[in-house]
């Protein structure tokens, strides 16, 4: 926790550095020069922490997120730049730069919108107790499948990441008083790849990636044939988000990678990017029936994934080191239960 801490002390006083430049050094070159400290020691950040959580967070949300934020920030684009004419206050510059989300202005709650809470309360209330079920089941893992494990890895990632932005949006939005974007859009339910990655998983890193990576590909080859010109911005993304994925891991596991994982990205670039050329030669002419997509969808995603990316959890016995830091969490607890019973 003392290591935590001081690495995200550091981190704000980071942040705080680039708001402060950006007030007197215009978009450009400089601004860019400037932030390259910062952009560095986001990069060696997670080297400092030691458990998986606060390492697999602070790489997510500081390493990739953040560095790509400011990275757009010095060139005067993106989510730290505010939509009118005045900059950003220093406390949503951070929120902003600090957390997956984004934010749009929100109108005055309605009954629809209390409703849709309880519902939401319902839903994270039934995802928590899944999470706690779960922990229950690894205990038996070893009398499981290999593929059935790597299964409940899989379930385990997806409620994991849904909470923990959403409890990070539910706190911003608590402290700003704005209202924030959902960063999964029910990914079961994806009909294609293009709308499992585009549309519904973890929205902050399509987001971030479509001004970073795609535009610029796209602007990049717009001497060649617009469609194609798309089509090597998709698959440029998905380039970027393997190296990232490794790199997260590499920080998370301490091994160097097996590129596993990059090929699970350069197989669903190469998928999503023939699946896009062919959507632009059929123009709509052919279409399987919407359930027939979706299992299909869900099961590309769910072969590959139990294939190439999912084992990198065993190499660097990465659940393993969960699995002991809930135990760990659940023992402090009931300490502190019993200290706090004590004393009254």
């Amino acid at each position: 926790m003392v290591s935590l801490i001081n690495a995200w002390c550091l981190v704000i006083i980071s942040l705080s550095y680039t708001y402060v430049v950006a007030q007197f050094v215009p978009k450009g070159i400089r601004r860019m020069i400037l932030f390259i400290p910062v952009f560095l020691y986001f990069f060696i950040v997670p080297l400092s922490l030691s458990t998986i959580h606060s390492i697999g967070i602070t790489a997510f949300l500081i390493s990739w997120l953040a560095n790509f934020k400011l990275f757009l920030f010095a060139l005067g684009k993106g989510p730290l730049i505010s939509s009118n004419s005045r900059p950003l206050s220093l406390p949503i510059f951070l929120a902003v730069s600090l957390f997956p989300i984004k934010i749009h202005l929100s109108p005055k709650p309605t009954t629809s919108n209390r409703v849709s809470s309880k519902e939401g309360l319902l839903y994270y209330t039934i995802m928590v107790t899944l999470l706690i079920l779960m922990t229950k089941v690894y205990e038996y893992s070893s009398k499981l499948p290999d593929k059935a494990v790597l299964t409940l890895y899989a379930i385990h990632i997806y409620l994991y990441l849904e909470l923990i932005l959403s409890i990070t949006a539910t706190v911003v939005r608590a402290m700003s008083s704005l209202e924030l974007e959902p960063q999964f859009n029910k990914p079961y339910l994806a009909t294609s790849l293009q709308d499992f990655w585009g549309r519904r998983w973890n929205l902050a890193v399509s987001g971030i990636l479509r001004p970073t990576v795609y535009e610029p590909t796209v602007q990049l080859f717009s001497v060649l044939d617009p469609n194609w010109s798309r089509v090597l911005g998709v698959f440029s993304t998905f380039v970027v988000s393997g190296l990232m994925h490794e790199l997260i891991f590499f920080y998370m596991g301490g091994m160097m990678p097996d590129w596993k994982v990059m090929w699970f990205f350069l197989i669903h670039g190469f998928c999503t990017s023939v699946e896009i050329a062919v959507k632009k030669k059929v123009n709509g002419r052919l279409r399987f029936p919407t359930g027939i997509s979706r299992v299909l969808t869900f099961w590309f995603v769910m072969v590959t994934s139990l294939w190439l990316f999912l084992p990198v959890f065993n190499r660097g016995n990465i659940f393993e080191r969960v699995l002991e830091e809930y135990a760990y969490a659940g023992e402090v607890a009931a300490k502190t239960k019993s200290i706090i019973a004590s004393l009254l």
